[in-house]
């Protein structure tokens, strides 16, 4: 996508394919830098901390932390433990075991001194994949808006939640990639913008890359979006997702399930935009099943903005001695789900549908 006319994507090799770099998220809304990663630790540091965030960005920067470390040592001790500490990054998005494991499939069979150009290859072909998937998943999601748009004859309003735009993959997104897709095709759109408390990812990243796309939107207040659905301002709702189950539950930014109680309590449709990668074969009830990270209390204490004079400052925001809890995610019953966007197309949220969506050769 574009930042002031400059094509970027948010995560690329640098040109003697020796180092890494990201745009560093946690900067965002209010400073644009970009930061680089020069060992498998200052991946594992990236993902972390956020610095890259959103399940396909997490896989990919995965695959490129194997290949930092396949250039410094490339033994089979080196690449189980570049594997280990990568994996243990941040637990929820499947994305980050599926980077890792491509990448380790690849390179066992490999012997050391074919790894380091091997990994940085398949790395390079891991992204370009993401970009191609999430322009299928725009294109298939578009559809969806267009209709609406046909039968409305009016602008389609558009709610998301947290940021699943191309800042959360390599390029074009999962969630807003439909929403891109549908704005260059010149359907008359707006989106609803969810603050999503407390790292405020809507507010600070899906509101800024909207704008510097040029697509209408208006930022609310987490718990805005029933009221809105009540008197009929929202069309459709999309979100991404870190993990949905064979059976179609969908783990995502916490306050997820509210939006799809609301939505399904009010008859919008609920959707939720992901990369086929994104579904984990091997678990079936995601309230009892899927790990859900609980981050530091600062997230929700404490808030980051931009000062009169220029300075962005944390402040805090809660009282001394007040103790938080910090629920990265929650789970979406699949009974709440409109329907899954995939890159092969748009599939109900069912063990069965979801089966035949993957053999069916598309």
């Amino acid at each position: 996508m574009k930042i002031n006319g400059t094509l970027f994507r948010t995560i690329w090799p640098t040109a003697d394919n020796v180092a890494v770099e990201i745009i560093d998220q946690t900067k965002l809304p209010h400073i644009f830098t970009t930061l680089r990663l020069n060992t498998m630790r200052d991946a594992e540091r990236a993902i972390r901390d956020m610095q890259v965030r959103g399940a396909p960005l997490i896989g990919v920067t995965a695959a490129y932390g194997v290949a930092l470390a396949m250039r410094d040592q490339a033994s089979d001790a080196a690449l189980a433990e570049a594997c280990s500490v990568l994996l243990a990054a941040r637990p929820t998005a499947v994305n980050l075991r599926w980077g890792v494991e491509k990448m380790r499939a690849v390179l066992v069979p490999l012997a050391a001194g074919e790894r380091a150009a091997a990994s940085w290859k398949e790395a390079a072909r891991i992204a370009d994949e993401d970009v191609a998937i999430n322009a299928s998943i725009g294109k298939h999601g578009s559809d969806i808006i267009r209709t609406i748009h046909q039968k409305k004859n009016a602008t389609v309003n558009i709610l998301t939640h947290c940021n699943a735009g191309w800042l959360a993959t390599v390029d074009w997104g999962t969630a807003l990639a439909p929403v891109y897709t549908a704005f260059d095709a010149g359907i008359p759109l707006h989106v609803w913008v969810d603050e999503t408390r407390p790292r405020n990812q809507g507010a600070s990243l899906t509101a800024w890359e909207l704008g510097r796309h040029g697509v209408p939107h208006t930022v609310i207040v987490d718990n805005a979006g029933g009221h809105l659905m009540q008197h009929g301002m929202v069309d459709m709702a999309i979100v991404g997702t870190d993990r949905v189950t064979a059976r179609g539950d969908v783990c995502n930014k916490i306050g997820t399930y509210l939006k799809a109680l609301a939505a399904h309590d009010n008859g919008v449709p609920f959707y939720v935009a992901l990369p086929t990668p994104t579904i984990d074969w091997t678990l079936q009830d995601g309230v009892k099943e899927i790990p859900i990270e609980e981050r530091a209390e600062e997230e929700v204490t404490h808030i980051a903005g931009l000062c009169d004079d220029g300075q962005v400052r944390t402040v805090q925001v809660t009282p001394q001695g007040s103790r938080a809890a910090n629920y990265g995610f929650d789970v979406t019953p699949a009974r709440l789900v409109t329907g899954l966007i995939t890159e092969r197309g748009v599939v109900a949220a069912n063990a069965e549908a979801m089966r035949v969506l993957m053999t069916s050769g598309r």
